[in-house]
């Protein structure tokens, strides 16, 4: 599971050595895949399915010469993980598409009010992200995969802090994770 917002977790955790590099923001083989699945399926028992799914289209950033692998730079790439209207970045029409964005994230978290977040609270808080990014960037463009990978991102900190069935991820365990993404882009 790679996430550009869906990168809030994979950040946290490789800064924190759940997964493998290879020095330099390098995810290098014998197989990154299997990296990243051990990785996730340890750190927070996300489903193999789900890594998969997100890491393939990781693998399709790559600018390391070797379609196999993938730097944390290359994330950066719009429309394909990235996309307009993050939970916790800017949009790439205002240039700064990768850097934690508090402004935003507090735009978001304002909707997390109860010690827990709902299914119907989270898609609140997603909603009204995307039209204040479509308000705010003349340029917004949020493809059906760049709204793919926006449901997937709530899903997943609903999923990994909660449950599959409502939601109800621990608001101070979300709020900690982007908390950590924030303090390691400080870094």
């Amino acid at each position: 599971m790679l996430l550009k917002s869906t990168l809030v977790v994979s950040l946290a955790f490789t800064a924190d050595a759940f997964a493998v590099r290879r020095g330099a923001n390098d995810w290098s083989a014998p197989s990154v895949a299997d990296h990243l699945i051990a990785g996730f399926t340890a750190a927070v028992n996300l489903d193999p399915a789900a890594t998969t799914l997100v890491g393939q289209k990781a693998l399709l950033t790559s600018t390391t010469g070797n379609n196999a692998t993938f730097n944390l730079d290359d994330l950066n790439t719009h429309g394909i993980i990235e996309h307009d209207g993050s939970l916790s970045r800017n949009d790439i029409h205002f240039g700064d598409n990768h850097s934690f964005n508090r402004t935003i994230w507090e735009s978001v978290a304002s909707y997390f009010t109860d010690s827990t977040i709902s299914i119907p609270t989270a898609a609140k808080a997603r909603v009204a992200r995307l039209q204040a990014a479509a308000t705010a960037n003349p340029e917004f463009n949020l493809t059906a995969d760049g709204a793919q990978f926006s449901f997937i991102e709530t899903a997943l900190y609903l999923s990994v802090f909660g449950n599959l069935n409502d939601g109800n991820a621990r608001t101070e365990w979300v709020r900690v994770l982007f908390g950590t993404y924030y303090l390691w882009s400080l870094a």
